[in-house]
């Protein structure tokens, strides 16, 4: 199972604790003591990308984005 390169993003400011991304993907999130998410899967797996687009999506309050890292020129390979 690969990686990709995409993380899921947590806006603490924006979530109120609701738990549909967590109850949705289990296996990408998990409740912190306040009920609040936490990134369990970071980077995503290349195989739970479409479930990582899910839970972003099924966020009432749009706390949750999903995030790929930039790539620096120096990473780049040229052709």
């Amino acid at each position: 199972m690969g990686r990709s390169p995409a993380r899921l993003v947590v806006d603490r400011k924006a979530c109120a604790g609701h738990g549909i991304c967590y109850a949705t993907a289990p296996d990408l999130l998990g409740p912190d003591e306040q009920g609040d998410p936490v990134v369990l899967a970071d980077p995503l797996p290349a195989d739970r990308l479409a479930a990582g687009q899910t839970v972003v999506t099924v966020c009432p309050e749009r706390a949750l984005t999903l995030t790929e890292p930039s790539v620096h020129p120096s990473e780049e390979q040229s052709s």
